[in-house]
């Protein structure tokens, strides 16, 4: 990470080094069923080994630290039939994070446990159509947040988040088929006062769906969206991440060995943006700097054609 004057000239490197991580685990897993329903136990231990070589240092200096987790897992599951299905699944995690974290936090609440549990249906009413849906809770000790500016990463307390799932699957025809799934997050830090506990970039609302034809008349190809709604782009919700709705199709056709084919993406040339973040700049007719939206822009309009031979 450096600062540069006109992307070319390094101005000042705020961090440089080589990042070395190892991660090895295990998964122990197990079933009781009784009848129709179902316990499910499970086990997963995980070692970490972080070492980072500071190439900014005078000397040669390697910071070297390691971790062991352990993360216990229970399921339950109840099945009806096979057109209807309750589950409640629950467990513990971590976030893991980046080397140059570790190391600047000597070995210290590097993992940070994350508790999740979510409860919910697969539910089949009709043979061509498949509904799921869940309610789900996840907690988190500890958010990291990296700040680009300054080359380091904040840790910024607890958080809490909460949510909705819903997804639905139906075939029409043999060839025809629909799909979307819709969901919802309400994510806020817990030890900051209400109204300042916005978590940055952390989606509310999201949707992603389409239609698909597979395999008619020697045709497939589907047109499929996808939804982000605008979030706050910082703490307090004053500065806003602009959302996007975005559609993209794809039309294949198969004669004998050969497979002819056109892939859109962003078919209605959609004005979106990608990557987005709340950051402090300064233009040189300005007195102050001023924190603002800096983004990547997405995508525009863009075709391409295929051909396959198989064999």
């Amino acid at each position: 990470m450096s600062h540069t004057l006109g992307r070319y000239t390094t101005l000042q490197t705020l961090k440089l080094g080589d990042i070395d991580e190892t991660n090895m685990f295990s998964y122990l897993n197990y079933e009781f069923t009784f009848g129709k329903f179902k316990i499910n136990p499970a086990l997963r231990l995980d070692y970490f080994k972080f070492s980072y070589q500071d190439k900014l240092s005078l000397s040669f200096k390697s910071q070297v630290e390691d971790k062991v987790k352990v993360s216990p897992k229970l399921n339950f599951i109840y099945s009806e039939n096979t057109n209807l299905q309750f589950y409640l699944k629950s467990g513990l995690g971590f976030h893991s994070n980046d080397t140059r974290v570790v190391v600047a936090q000597t070995g210290k609440e590097i993992l940070p446990t994350a508790i999740g549990s979510d409860f919910g249906t697969i539910f089949k009413p009709i043979p061509r159509l498949v509904v799921n849906s869940a309610i789900w809770y996840l907690f988190l000790e500890q958010e990291f947040v990296y700040v680009g500016d300054e080359a380091v990463v904040e840790l910024s307390g607890k958080s809490r988040r909460m949510g909705c799932d819903f997804g639905l699957r139906y075939q029409l025809t043999d060839w025809l088929f629909l799909n979307t799934d819709i969901n919802y997050t309400y994510a806020r830090s817990i030890d900051t006062p209400k109204g300042e506990n916005y978590i940055p970039l952390a989606p509310d609302f999201t949707s992603t769906g389409g239609v698909t034809v597979s395999k008619w008349k020697h045709f497939s190809g589907g047109i499929q969206y996808r939804y982000l709604k605008s979030r706050p782009a910082n703490e307090d919700n004053s500065i806003v991440a602009r959302g996007y709705m975005v559609s993209d199709m794809n039309i294949n056709y198969e004669m004998k060995h050969f497979i002819f084919g056109i892939s859109i993406e962003n078919i209605f040339n959609t004005e979106w943006n990608e990557t987005q973040f709340a950051t402090e700049s300064q233009l040189k007719n300005e007195t102050q700097g001023v924190e603002e939206i800096h983004f990547t822009p997405g995508t525009p309009f863009f075709l391409k054609a295929k051909i396959l031979y198989t064999f």
